[in-house]
């Protein structure tokens, strides 16, 4: 099943590219080229300078704004929809779209706490976005994506271990410009992106951009259970799958002379819809292949209220830029602040409708579960001065430092703190629940400089020192009722330093060198070595149980790569290629405890190797079409380091190699596995995209299109141990669109998930419940859009 699926997916994508080339013939000579026919100079941003990607030693793919407005066409999350779009970058979820996990070659945290740390950055407008919650804001009005993969250890510092995601977004212009897309579709789904600016002044000094996004989609799955709820859930028809999203982005941009310029920012997001949907005995032991049966619709929840989910987040940042001549002095200062919660059923199911057999005894229900997190409020204040030479010259440098700040308050609440009926006489019942306050603070001081040794040779070096400081404390109920859980350990027992408190503090060097051969105006070879640092943290939700935090100690990764960059056919054709290896120290992981939490620790060593290529082509008039494809190898290296397996009662859930052994005294029920040896979780062992459009001209201004994306993932690991039932081979999705085009303005169809896959994205291992969750059915709709300058 697992090869007739691979051979489906490969036969579909190579389907797709190649029915393409094959009406280029029958154009006419005549016809005009569309208003794109021609691969344009691929300029990035990973040097904090904008310059043409053949001459930065860093491999970065880039994301353009129609290929993304294509991918979200159905209100997809708009960076979920990333995942597997370049080579070597995996997205994912098990907390519904507040929570994105990014990965880059194989190395992210499968961690699902609000206070979990990623080696992956996320950036947006110059601004790190720390928090898992903040780097969920979605993107709209698109001007550029970028993904710099492997540590980036001088100019953007902690927590980039595996690399950065940079979103830009179209800036203020002197002139009038604008751009629109609105799709309607299945579920009667609805995805508008929009921006518009201009002067605001006859010269052009001041100018502004306005953006907005709304998304939506109707409830599609259906709660099917009608049995007694210990916390008031009622099912019904299409209860879940929904969403709202609505976002605004307003930016000003003056500019007092031709040498200072002052860009202000704000941002409003506005979000409700529900949690991941866990689908509890979807997983059929022995087996990773998804049921024909399993309908994705359908599912019963006794408990979670249907999962409900929402979101608010709003931020503004001043980014000023003062040119001296001999140097540029850049100032950015940024604050975001978030609130809401995300509450789900965290078993995937009715508890009566998956019994447990006892000893002699009767089956009883067993998978009580669910879940809630809640951010009362968190602000982020961050500050980074730099110094830059100018652009031009042999010898290029920059110096700077930055400032780190978060704070936030965060609840975590457990099933008892739901049920309605409770020895308290309460609702809710004043118990199982923690509210914690987590203080985050870091600086940093870096310089980097290039020389160019010849004119084809280039070497650059960084250094950068940074301070990473973090506190988690544990406080009373907004209620103000004493946090003592009754019948567990008392509150001294969570300990980390002193009582009730936990703080980690580390102060690390982070580094990167390179070499740069233009062997030709369209040719780079290069080689680098780089080293990351991601700082050290606190587990604190395991207070919720009555247990003691967990930390994890900092951990580093360095790495080498070498590479090439070319551009060829007079600007038609772009090939990258990477070659690279790393190792992370003290590899930060998350397991599970004997409640089914997460809890951290450090693994000695992870490593991975592997390869990127990227091929974007225009190779005859109105055809262009894109390939990436990344081969990647991990493993984690560690005898000591052992994980805890899905079993209930003692019983395995599913089968796993090597064996597992038993825990002992209060862990007896429980199973360990070793996971030394073992592949990094999400770290799919190939990826492949592909992309193509092909325009059909009319006349001067008119022509019909159509176009088509594919992305297929190799085996992946969800989990720490080896498993045959926790992974998955082989899936892929295909997504296309046809319509008509004039000028700048578009109209189509469009489908995405076009074969309706079923591919298994994430699990929970927990217990039996064997429960997956799962990507969206086929949808399908209309699409307009269109831009103006």
């Amino acid at each position: 099943m697992k090869m007739r699926k691979i051979h489906a997916g490969l036969f579909a994508g190579t389907a797709m590219l190649a029915a393409m080339p094959m009406a280029a013939p029958a154009q006419s000579a005549a016809a005009p080229a569309s208003s794109d026919s021609d691969v344009q100079t691929i300029t990035v941003t990973a040097q904090r300078r904008v310059e043409n990607d053949l001459k930065v030693p860093v491999a970065v793919s880039v994301i353009r704004p129609d290929a993304f407005k294509d991918y979200v066409a159905a209100g997809s999350d708009t960076l979920l929809s990333l995942s597997g779009k370049v080579p070597s970058l995996y997205v994912e979820t098990s907390t519904g779209r507040i929570f994105p996990r990014f990965y880059i070659r194989g190395l992210g945290n499968i961690d699902f706490y609000l206070g979990a740390s990623q080696p992956v950055s996320v950036i947006q407008d110059d601004i790190v976005e720390e928090h898992v919650v903040l780097k969920s804001n979605p993107m709209f009005d698109v001007g550029q994506i970028e993904v710099l993969k492997g540590p980036q250890g001088s100019l953007f510092g902690r927590n980039t271990t595996a690399g950065i995601v940079k979103f830009d977004s179209a800036q203020p212009t002197e002139t009038w410009q604008g751009q629109g897309s609105a799709s309607y579709g299945k579920y009667n789904s609805v995805n508008v992106d929009a921006g518009v600016g201009g002067p605001l002044t006859k010269d052009g000094s001041i100018s502004f951009r306005l953006s907005g996004l709304y998304q939506h989609r109707d409830n599609w799955i259906t709660n099917s259970y009608t049995g007694n709820s210990d916390d008031g859930t009622v099912g019904g028809k299409d209860v879940m799958g929904g969403f709202n999203e609505r976002d605004v982005r307003l930016q000003l941009l003056a500019k007092p002379s031709e040498n200072f310029s002052v860009r202000l920012s704000g941002h409003y997001r506005d979000y409700d819809g529900n949690a991941s949907i866990f689908y509890r005995g979807s997983i059929r032991q022995g087996t990773n292949a998804v049921p024909s049966s399993f309908d994705r619709s359908v599912v019963a929840y006794d408990e979670a209220h249907n999962n409900p989910q929402a979101y608010k987040t709003h931020g503004a940042s001043l980014k000023a830029v003062y040119d001296f001549g001999g140097a540029t002095l850049t100032s950015i200062t940024g604050w975001e602040h978030l609130s809401g919660y995300s509450r789900g059923d965290t078993d995937g199911g009715a508890a009566v409708n998956f019994p447990l057999s006892t000893n002699g005894g009767a089956p009883v229900p067993f998978g009580y579960g669910e879940s809630q997190g809640r951010v009362h409020g968190l602000d982020q204040v961050t500050e980074e001065v730099r110094l830059a030479s100018p652009d031009t010259g042999r010898f290029k440098w920059q110096v700077g430092g930055i400032y780190f700040s978060q704070k936030d308050r965060t609840e975590f609440d457990q099933r008892a703190y739901f049920l309605t009926n409770n020895s308290f006489g309460t609702n809710p019942n004043p118990n199982n629940f923690v509210l914690l306050h987590d203080n985050n603070t870091s600086w940093a001081l870096f310089g980097q400089a290039s020389y160019d040794l010849t004119d084809q040779l280039t070497a650059t070096g960084g250094v950068r020192v940074t301070e990473d400081t973090k506190r988690t404390e544990l406080l009373l109920h907004p209620n103000s009722v004493a946090l003592t859980i009754p019948g567990t350990a008392p509150a001294s027992s969570f300990a980390c330093g002193t009582a009730f408190s936990c703080r980690l503090s580390d102060t690390k060097p982070s580094w990167d060198a390179s070499l740069l051969y233009r062997a030709t105006g369209d040719l780079s070879f290069y080689g680098r070595v780089a080293r990351g640092f991601r700082g050290p943290t606190i587990q604190g939700r395991s207070a919720v149980f009555g247990s003691a935090y967990t930390t994890a100690n900092s951990e580093t990764n360095t790495s080498g790569e070498i590479g090439l960059k070319s551009v060829f056919l007079d600007n038609k054709v772009h090939f990258n290629l990477t070659g690279f290896y790393y190792v992370v120290k003290n590899m930060q992981l998350n397991g599970n405890d004997s409640n089914g939490n997460g809890v951290l620790f450090n693994a000695d060593k992870g490593k991975g190797y592997g390869m990127e290529a990227e091929l974007e082509a225009r190779p005859v008039k109105n055809f262009r079409f894109n390939v990436g494809f990344s081969w990647l190898h991990t493993k984690i290296e560690d005898p000591n380091a052992f994980a805890q397996v899905g079993a209930a009662g003692g019983v395995l859930a599913e089968t796993v190699f090597p064996t597992p052994f038993p825990g002992t005294g209060s862990n007896s029920g429980l199973r360990f596995a070793s996971i030394n040896g073992n592949p990094f979780p999400n770290a799919p062992e190939y990826n492949l995209n592909l992309s193509g459009r092909y325009d059909f001209p009319i006349d001067e201004k008119s022509r019909l299109f159509i176009g088509a994306d594919f992305n297929m993932q190799g085996k992946t690991n969800y989990v720490l141990y080896r498993t045959i039932e926790y992974t998955a081979n082989g899936n892929f999705e295909l997504g296309g669109k046809i319509g008509y085009a004039f000028g700048r303005y578009e109209a189509a169809f469009f489908v995405r998930n076009l074969t309706n896959e079923k591919n298994l994205v994430n699990v929970i291992d927990t217990n039996n419940y064997r429960a997956g969750i799962y990507n969206d059915p086929r949808t399908f709709g209309i699409q307009i859009s269109g831009s103006f300058r």
